[in-house]
C-alpha cells in the first residue's frame, strides 16, 4: 500500500482533501459533512511521553500499595487493589473479579506499554515495529479502560463507610487520582498526531537474514 502523507481523507463521508499546513489553535474541518479533518498538535508531541512515564509511575504506585486502611474496634485492615481482586474472587464473584481486573489493571496497563513502544522509537524519529497494529490496538482499549470509574466507585465506598469506621486513605489512592488526571491527558492526544509523526520517520528495515532465507526456501 502507498503511503500519500499529503493527503487526508474526511471520517465522516470518505472525501478527500490536499493537506495543508495548520497554524496553532486552527482546526480543519470537512466542507461537505463539517467532520473535522486535522488540528493543529501544538506541543502535545513533547508532552506525551513525559506524561506516560509518569503514568507508569502511577500506575506502579497505585497497584504496589494500599487503597485505603479502614480501623473499626480496634482492627484494621488495609488491601490493595490486586488483594480486592482476589477477595472478589473468593466471595464468589469471579465474573465481577475479572472485570475489575481487566478494567483496572489488564487494559491500561496495555495501553501504556503500547504508548510507550511506540513513542520511545517516534522520539528518535524511528518507526516502530507493527505501528499500525498497535496504533488500532490502542485506540480499541480505549473504551475498555475505567479506572476513573473504579476511582469514583472507591470514593462513594469511602463516604459511606466514614460513618461506620475510621476510613485512612492510602498512597495508592492519592495515586489513582493523579493516575487519572495523567490518562485523561495522554488519552487525550489525537490518534492522528501517531501518523504525523511517523510520517517523518523511516519504516523498519526488514532483517536481512531472513529476507535470505525466505528466498532460499523457494522451489
Amino acid at each position: 500500500m502507498t503511503e500519500v502523507p499529503e493527503a487526508i481523507v474526511c471520517e465522516g463521508c470518505d472525501a478527500v482533501y490536499q493537506r495543508t499546513l495548520l497554524k496553532e489553535r486552527e482546526v480543519a474541518r470537512c466542507s461537505r459533512c463539517g467532520t473535522e479533518l486535522d488540528r493543529h498538535a501544538g506541543d502535545q508531541q513533547k508532552r506525551i511521553l513525559p506524561l506516560t512515564v509518569a503514568s507508569l509511575i502511577m500506575f506502579t504506585i497505585a497497584n504496589l500499595f494500599p487503597i485505603v486502611e479502614i480501623e473499626l474496634r480496634g482492627l484494621r485492615s488495609q488491601t490493595t487493589l490486586a488483594g480486592a481482586v482476589v477477595a472478589l474472587s473468593n466471595e464468589g464473584m469471579s465474573l465481577v473479579a475479572m472485570l475489575v481486573l481487566a478494567t483496572t489493571i489488564l487494559f491500561p496497563l496495555l495501553q501504556l506499554l503500547i504508548l510507550l513502544w511506540l513513542l520511545v522509537p517516534l522520539a528518535r524519529r524511528e518507526r516502530p515495529r507493527g505501528f499500525a497494529l498497535l496504533v488500532r490496538t490502542m485506540q480499541s482499549l480505549r473504551p475498555w479502560g475505567m479506572i476513573e470509574v473504579f476511582l469514583l466507585g472507591v470514593l462513594v465506598a469511602l463516604v459511606k463507610l466514614s460513618s461506620m469506621a475510621t476510613v485512612l486513605p492510602g498512597p495508592a489512592l492519592w495515586a489513582f487520582v493523579a493516575l487519572t488526571v495523567l490518562l485523561t491527558a495522554v488519552l487525550a492526544f489525537d490518534p492522528r498526531g501517531f501518523w504525523e509523526m511517523a510520517m517523518g520517520a523511516p519504516a523498519p528495515v526488514p532483517d536481512a537474514g531472513a529476507a535470505a532465507r525466505h528466498t532460499e526456501s523457494r522451489p
